[in-house]
């Protein structure tokens, strides 16, 4: 699934214009390294949003196309940031 119709589905981004914004932008990562709208995302993969401080940091759990808004979180679970690990 598009990297961008993921953050929307998935809830982590209200609009998917918003969500292809981000990524355009270089706000988005996939496994650390920069991903365009389009990129693919499968489960396993670790996502960095900086849209917001501090970034979010995702791990994929589950790619789905139709998802109820009550198991959107289902698709992913937060992670501690990199540096936050170290300490």
């Amino acid at each position: 699934m598009r990297l961008d119709k993921y953050l929307k589905n998935a809830r982590i981004i209200k609009r998917r214009t918003i969500a292809k914004e981000a990524c355009d932008k270089g706000l988005v990562t996939i496994n650390g390294r920069d991903a365009k709208a389009g990129t693919e995302v499968q489960p396993g993969d670790h996502l960095t949003i900086a849209i917001s401080q501090p970034p979010l940091h995702i791990q994929v759990l589950k790619v789905a196309e139709h998802v109820k808004k009550e198991e959107a979180e289902s698709l992913y679970q937060m992670t501690p940031s990199p540096t936050s690990a170290d300490s």
